[in-house]
């Protein structure tokens, strides 16, 4: 009885979720997180900020007491020395925050194969320097399982202190629901640049969308049968913020299953199935005829990034180096 009791206290640890309606999944909100509103404090118990310096500069998810998955992008180029802090349950990034937590940085550990110019296995944890304790305001997600399945549509939300329409950096946590998109339908909007290891999300007619400062930060969807919360991807990277026909793309999380078993060792996340019914409208996507915008690609620190600057493949703190030394050029030539 004592063991039987011990495995349903971890069940539950692991599938708790939200049981009422969001408030804002009914919202029609055109001026947050780009086309997203304000979360409520402990809406999403799983985000926590990474912190540079004492700033927000990166998001992530607690899968576990001591571990939290994030973007490797977002530690790629940063010395891990720098990288002192994370906070957990925190709500508005520079008021206060009576229920949030921070712990050190232990070891992180990015995928082996992540790849710096195409963000394929764009994916990293984090191991805290001391577990946590679950309280309303800080609770880890469900992990999608390997064998899960998202049809385009399946609805699903991002968070994070991103880039919105009217703020660059909001205190509060921004929320957004965003529809999937099949990755025939996102190979249209980058060609050659989507693998398996990605899943993408967004509007055709564009408005809403992760940006400047969500990256690593987490894209789920619920199980509306059990109101399970399952992290199914981590934001990367994508053309601009929320522009027409180029959805978000993000880190597929159940083609990493068996890797994060791996690392995370002892403290072990939930993984749960997902399964979406029906038949996946993107079996078979055509890609349409018409010319889609002409654009650079940007893939600067926070993914699906807006900026006045805009650069090809180069990630987080590398487009500041490119614009020292474009500066530098046309100081030059001046």
């Amino acid at each position: 009885r004592h063991y039987l009791e011990l495995a349903m206290f971890g069940l539950f640890v692991c599938l708790k979720g939200r049981n009422e309606t969001d408030s804002c999944a009914s919202l029609s909100s055109n001026n947050r997180i780009i086309g997203g509103d304000d979360a409520s404090p402990g809406e999403w118990p799983w985000q926590v900020t990474l912190q540079l310096d004492s700033n927000h500069f990166c998001g992530g998810s607690l899968i576990s007491d001591q571990w939290v998955l994030t973007a490797a992008h977002c530690i790629d180029a940063v010395n891990e020395e720098a990288l002192r802090r994370i906070f957990l349950g925190r709500h508005n990034v520079s008021g206060p925050n009576p229920n949030d937590v921070s712990r050190k940085v232990e070891d992180a550990v990015c995928h082996p194969d992540y790849d710096v110019f195409t963000f394929d296995n764009d994916i990293c944890l984090l191991k805290l320097s001391a577990p946590v304790n679950f309280t309303d305001y800080i609770y880890p997600v469900c992990l999608a399982a390997a064998n899960s399945t998202f049809h385009s549509g399946t609805s699903s939300w991002v968070t994070g202190w991103g880039v919105t329409e009217n703020v660059y950096n909001p205190d509060i946590l921004q929320e957004v629901e965003v529809p999937v998109v099949g990755n025939n339908e996102c190979e249209c909007a980058y060609p050659s640049g989507i693998t398996d290891n990605m899943i993408c999300a967004g509007l055709r007619q564009g408005g809403k969308d992760s940006c400047q400062g969500d990256s690593g930060g987490p894209m789920v969807t619920e199980d509306m049968n059990s109101s399970v919360w399952l992290l199914i991807g981590v934001v990367s990277f994508g053309e601009g913020c929320a522009l027409p026909m180029f959805p978000g793309v993000y880190t597929r999380v159940t083609r990493y299953q068996e890797w994060i078993t791996n690392v995370t060792g002892t403290s072990q996340p939930g993984f749960v199935r997902f399964n979406s019914p029906g038949v996946d409208s993107d079996e078979g996507y055509v890609c349409p005829t018409t010319h889609l915008p002409t654009t650079t690609t940007d893939f600067s620190i926070f993914g699906s990034s807006e900026s006045v600057f805009h650069f090809s493949h180069f990630t987080h703190f590398t487009p500041l180096c490119v614009l020292v030394l474009s500066l530098y050029v046309l100081a030059g030539n001046a």
